[in-house]
């Protein structure tokens, strides 16, 4: 994957910041890393691949919270769009690691709000004050649900309409029942682009049999390791992760 990340013209990170993205539309896929590795081949010539000190494929870590009763991924599976996400995000190569509340109205706007930190105690005064202007939930009924790590690639496209950020080796580590998994093959691929502009690579996509296919983090990797939960309408999305780890090549 390397070599191919190596033929892409990079992008700095203060040049991505001229990518505003003001009527965004987001769009996830799911797909393997065979898969993969062909629509790298393909989108060569039309992205630039994001360079940070010399890498292009960065490790992140997170570490989400949720309610002792699941409230957040229960929210989510409902299907409300007016709901809320608490999570640490750690940028593993220059140790940045970021508070961040995300926030999905009924319109279907995500909206983000973070703040730099150091650790993932929510007691501490800088923190609430932050989660009271913010977030819904009484910190005080938050603890850390699950963990997972995972390699990322962003791509720009030339026209600098769109990102297009994949995530590779995903493991989940559930912290209420300790379980783990190791997503092995699966590939997480989202398109961030400016309204309905062109974008070369939905059509690659569709050349590829790619097809759009929801995917949350945090609910898909509850779900796969805490057997307590009721995952009802997760359940074919569950499916359809199972049959594209294990059938597609």
């Amino acid at each position: 994957m390397q070599d191919l990340l190596n033929l892409y013209a990079p992008i700095s990170l203060e040049d991505m910041r001229e990518i505003r993205l003001m009527n965004r539309i987001d769009t996830k896929f799911v797909t393997t890393v065979p898969v993969l590795l062909q629509l790298l081949e393909m989108a060569k010539d039309d992205y630039w691949a994001q360079e940070i000190d010399g890498e292009r494929n960065l490790a992140y870590q997170t570490t989400y919270f949720d309610t002792l009763d699941y409230n957040m991924y229960y929210v989510h599976q409902s299907g409300h769009t007016n709901r809320q996400k608490l999570r640490f995000r750690t940028y593993v190569s220059s140790n940045l690691q970021f508070m961040e509340v995300k926030t999905k109205n009924n319109h279907g706007r995500t909206k983000k709000k973070r703040m730099k930190v150091v650790d993932t105690d929510i007691t501490d005064s800088e923190k609430l004050n932050f989660l009271q202007e913010h977030l819904r939930y009484n910190p005080d009924e938050l603890r850390p649900a699950i963990a997972n790590s995972f390699n990322r690639i962003t791509l720009v496209n030339k026209g600098k309409t769109e990102r297009l950020t994949i995530d590779t080796d995903l493991q989940f580590n559930n912290l209420v029942t300790g379980t783990k998994r190791n997503m092995g093959k699966l590939v997480i691929v989202e398109l961030k682009r400016d309204g309905l502009c062109y974008s070369p690579v939905l059509e690659m996509l569709r050349q590829l049999r790619v097809f759009p296919h929801g995917f949350s983090k945090y609910c898909m990797g509850s779900a796969l390791t805490n057997d307590e939960l009721k995952v009802n309408r997760f359940k074919q999305k569950l499916r359809d992760v199972e049959r594209i780890v294990r059938t597609r090549v």
